[in-house]
């Protein structure tokens, strides 16, 4: 075995933008929590369809990664080896596969000497020339001869890790001692003009923080709803106007409703503004006719804590603010699962949200509207594939929609792991007050949504697959080359 001061390479391959955030951080996270050893962690990025072209800064936001390689350099160095900085490589290293295709871990691991190892949500494969795997489930390996079971090590499932009790514990914990105040230091930095800012997250709204952070001043008279319309334009498109809708339908019949969205990291609030100005999205008018304009805060001086040195000021977050009056918090600080786990129910549309609100165990109603049939190229999987085909693309969108409508695919997540409809998935040409009769129906009969929360706990595996998937890393690390 090498010297402990040996210097180790952990290279991660990931790709979109759900598997940076679901899977990538929280392993990284356990690397470094657990490591011993001098480890360098290089994230090399693949091409991925559903890419937003923000995965290298995502990426780059995460402190525990060392270096980051765009995708766009991907192929010369799978093929060649040749990085876009010219990267230095230590003898001993691991590949860990986080998304992409699994073949890519072969590839590099033979082409860097360093053990591989897989995480496997829903298959095997390579398994003769992959070292290690972590499986979300027994039933991964089912397939496997029984020669290689020592390859292979049920670690559970990575999207569990939103909703491990210890880090929902803390974040809350985190969020209960912020309060609406950014303190910003007198102790300027004159030369450069730049304030040292104390708070690193971004501070909440205070009424929405006292409502949600403590149940004896208010949880059970406001009721919290998450609208996740999308981070793409084509879902954006109808989603940001029917969600805006069904919300100022709900809060005329229920005034306790209040309402957020969290702001996928990928877009930015005058491009999720714009999909709700009538002049900008002709959508509107077909989904409901409810427009909503950027409220944007400012800095507001406050009085000096005697106790604490510097200048204070309150800032709120931005607001959508619908034609009806209704204002809706944009929640820009990521990940936002502190307040999502407050909501008593989401609409969202379908893709990766529908994950991680089934891994946070939240009820949700998840909408596919059809209004538009170039929705359909926002699609994930192959019906998202077809639709975006040249020429033929637009045929193919008219027919998924019409065989979307007759045939009654599963789209949301935990609906497709559980094989059967646990949260409602609504599909169609979606009118807003039909959408928000089915929420009213949830919100005054509680106990449904206990159901749907107590059927999203069953249908996932149980937390800790980071931690063990960093134990199988960190064990091949100082393992022989091969």
């Amino acid at each position: 075995m090498p010297s402990i001061m040996e210097k180790v390479d952990i290279v991660i391959l990931s790709n979109g933008p759900g598997e940076l955030v679901t899977w990538v951080r929280p392993v990284v996270q356990e690397l470094r929590q657990q490591a011993n050893i001098d480890m360098r962690i290089s994230l090399v990025l693949s091409p991925c369809p559903h890419a937003t072209g923000k995965e290298v800064a995502i990426a780059r936001s995460y402190p525990e990664v060392d270096r980051v390689q765009p995708p766009e350099f991907f192929w010369r160095f799978l093929l060649w080896g040749k990085t876009a900085e010219n990267w230095h490589w230590y003898p001993q290293g691991v590949v860990l596969f986080l998304g992409g295709d699994q073949f890519f871990t072969v590839v590099v691991g033979k082409r860097l000497g360093y053990r591989t190892v897989i995480y496997a949500e829903w298959d095997a494969r390579w398994w003769r020339w992959v070292d290690k795997f972590g499986g979300m489930k027994p039933e991964v390996f089912a397939q496997v001869p029984p020669k290689y079971a020592d390859k292979f090590t049920v670690v559970g499932d990575l999207m569990n890790e939103v909703r491990s009790s210890n880090k929902l514990r803390a974040q809350d914990s985190e969020f209960r001692t912020q309060n609406s105040e950014l303190v910003i230091n007198s102790e300027l930095r004159t030369q450069n003009s730049e304030f040292r800012i104390s708070n690193e997250l971004a501070s909440e709204n205070l009424e929405v923080r006292s409502n949600f952070s403590n149940p004896s001043k208010g949880e059970s008279s406001v009721e919290l709803i998450g609208l996740l319309p999308g981070s793409k334009p084509t879902k954006l498109s109808l989603g940001v106007p029917l969600t805006l809708a069904i919300a100022q339908h709900l809060h005329k019949i229920r005034p306790q409703t209040k309402f957020i969205i969290p702001v996928a990291p990928t877009l930015d609030l005058n491009t999720l503004a714009n999909f709700a100005d009538p002049e900008k999205n002709p959508a509107i008018e077909k989904m409901g006719g409810v427009g909503a304009k950027l409220l944007t805060p400012s800095l507001n001086r406050k009085k000096t804590d005697s106790r604490k040195q510097g200048a204070y000021f309150e800032i709120q977050n931005s607001h959508l603010v619908t034609t009806g009056g209704l204002k809706i918090e944009l929640i820009t600080r990521n990940p936002a699962y502190d307040l999502l786990s407050k909501c008593r129910l989401c609409l969202t549309t379908v893709g990766a949200n529908t994950a991680e609100l089934g891994s946070l165990a939240i009820p949700m109603i998840v909408l596919l509207p059809t209004q538009e049939l170039d929705v359909m190229r926002a699609w994930d999987g192959l019906p998202g594939l077809l639709a975006n085909l040249p020429v033929v693309g637009a045929a193919f969108a008219t027919g998924i929609n019409w065989l979307v409508l007759r045939k009654g695919q599963l789209f949301a997540w935990p609906n497709i792991w559980a094989k059967q409809e646990i949260v409602p998935e609504l599909v169609g040409k979606l009118k807003p007050e039909v959408v928000a009769e089915l929420v009213l129906e949830f919100l005054t009969h509680p106990e449904k949504l206990a159901e749907m929360r107590d059927r999203l706990c069953n249908v996932r595996g149980k937390p800790g697959a980071a931690q063990k998937l960093a134990e199988i890393v960190l064990s091949l690390s100082y393992g022989s080359q091969i």
